[in-house]
């Protein structure tokens, strides 16, 4: 059950990110939950190194923030690889 949980936080968190980094033209709900789904793992990656521990498995805002922060992170690095620049 908490893989649905995290499919549907992923969901949310990428597709947040992709607001905020003005990529929600180019996406659909497949991809915003890809990227959430990643984007959780880079930010619950770069959240540990700080002591915060963020997990979409279970629903919490801290996990939420965590997957959006991770997400923004990786649109931000795609967003640099493709057009070379960061929006």
């Amino acid at each position: 059950m908490g893989w649905i949980v995290a499919l549907i936080v992923g969901g949310v968190a990428g597709w947040l990110a992709s607001l905020v980094m003005n990529r929600d033209a180019s996406m659909g709900i497949f991809w915003n939950i890809v990227v959430g789904c990643v984007g959780s793992i880079i930010g619950n990656l770069v959240a540990n190194q700080f002591g915060i521990a963020g997990s979409v498995k279970e629903f919490s805002i801290i996990g939420l923030v965590v997957a959006f922060v991770g997400a923004v992170i990786l649109l931000g690095v795609t967003n640099l690889v493709q057009r070379g620049r960061v929006r």
